[in-house]
């Protein structure tokens, strides 16, 4: 392969973007979790919003993954891949409305932390393309937090 980066860039890409997808799928299944098992007086709300949020991580994941691969490197894909890449925790039990609320912003928040610290990497490897989708993902988890956190505003 000779697309302008070095086999170590490459392997820095990948490495730092597989932690992104972990976070991503793990926020999915989470996001998912709780479209299933919301109740309260804004379920219906609720449950449509985590199900456009879930529906719009689970398109990502395969850019993310696919992105990976295109630098060479095999994606991960499996649980305890994902478990040991990943900075969210999984939920205990079923939390109420509230805490699921504030579970998912904090996953949102996670995906950006992981997202912007790998923006860097791209940018020093000149690696425009990766860039541009961790830039994408940053504009939807950060919409998607502040959505989250105003329902959570009293």
């Amino acid at each position: 392969m000779n697309n302008g980066m070095n086999e170590s860039q490459r392997a820095e890409l990948a490495q730092g973007l597989s932690v992104v997808l972990a976070d991503t799928y793990t926020l999915y299944l989470k996001t998912h979790n709780f479209h299933w098992n919301v109740t309260g007086p804004m379920f219906q709300t609720l449950h449509l919003l985590f199900e456009g949020q879930y529906n719009e991580q689970w398109m990502a994941v395969d850019l993310i993954a696919e992105r990976i691969r295109a630098l060479g490197h095999p994606a991960p894909g499996s649980y305890a891949q994902f478990a040991a890449l990943t900075s969210i925790p999984e939920a205990d039990g079923v939390p109420n409305a509230r805490e699921m609320l504030a579970q998912l912003a904090e996953g949102q928040d996670a995906v950006c932390r992981s997202a912007r610290t790998l923006v860097r990497t791209c940018e020093e490897a000149g690696d425009m393309v990766s860039a541009d989708l961790l830039t994408q993902r940053l504009q939807v988890h950060e919409k998607n937090a502040w959505m989250l956190r105003s329902l959570l505003a009293e």
